[in-house]
């Protein structure tokens, strides 16, 4: 997804969260793309073949591990850094993209997918960040924060102080981790959001934690791609 007009502008992939490809996702990065971004939003489900268009609403009130699952089995952050190369030489082709350096956005299970493919791909990522990210810093082998070393792009990680999936003892482990890399980085917890507080068409969206997320987010980008 690109501006409306003008060009070229600096690109940013966007790793969605376990919903996968829907209404929503294409809301969030015409966001970005109106704050004049090249957004690639790739579907991280393709190997499962066709599904949804998922409704998140309605996934909750059932069985979210039946429905989800299998499509979650499809992929992880290894796989999807695999793929993120793919992606970047897509990227290379276009002549409306700026500059060799682009960032990466994840949202729940995207954060660490994000965070993944800039560790992975170092020379290539200036920014990443995660939105209610999950198991961030864990004993997995493919466990993000262990690829802080790697790491040369800016990292802002945002959590929320209602969510299981990334607890204040794992944020710790992420932030320590990051220090003891000396990775440029800003980490944050968002009082009284939930895990999902930036997706529009999760029930747990909050506006106005939201609208902070996307300031944080568009300073990053202006910041480190604009440059």
């Amino acid at each position: 997804m690109s501006p409306s007009h003008g060009g070229p502008w600096p690109a940013v992939i966007f790793y969605a969260d376990a919903g996968g490809i829907r209404p929503a996702m294409f809301d969030m990065t015409q966001h970005l793309a109106d704050a004049g971004y090249m957004v690639l939003l790739p579907d991280l489900f393709y190997r499962y073949g066709p599904y949804g268009p998922l409704v998140p609403k309605e996934v909750f009130k059932g069985d979210v591990g039946a429905i989800l699952g299998p499509l979650m089995a499809t992929t992880s952050n290894v796989k999807s850094s695999e793929d993120t190369e793919a992606l970047l030489g897509y990227l290379d082709t276009r002549a409306d993209v700026a500059g060799g350096k682009i960032g990466a956005v994840g949202f729940c299970m995207g954060g660490g997918m994000a965070i993944t493919s800039a560790a992975t791909y170092p020379d290539r990522f200036a920014a990443v960040a995660s939105f209610h990210g999950g198991n961030l810093a864990t004993s997995a082998p493919d466990s993000p924060h262990l690829l802080a070393p790697k790491l040369k792009a800016e990292v802002y990680v945002a959590g929320a102080d209602n969510d299981g999936s990334y607890p204040p003892d794992m944020a710790e482990r992420l932030e320590a981790a990051l220090a003891t890399a000396g990775v440029r980085h800003f980490a944050e917890t968002y009082s009284g959001a939930a895990h999902g507080w930036m997706v529009p068409d999760f029930p747990v969206h909050d506006q106005i934690s939201a609208a902070r997320g996307w300031e944080a987010l568009l300073a990053l980008f202006d910041r480190t791609l604009r440059a």
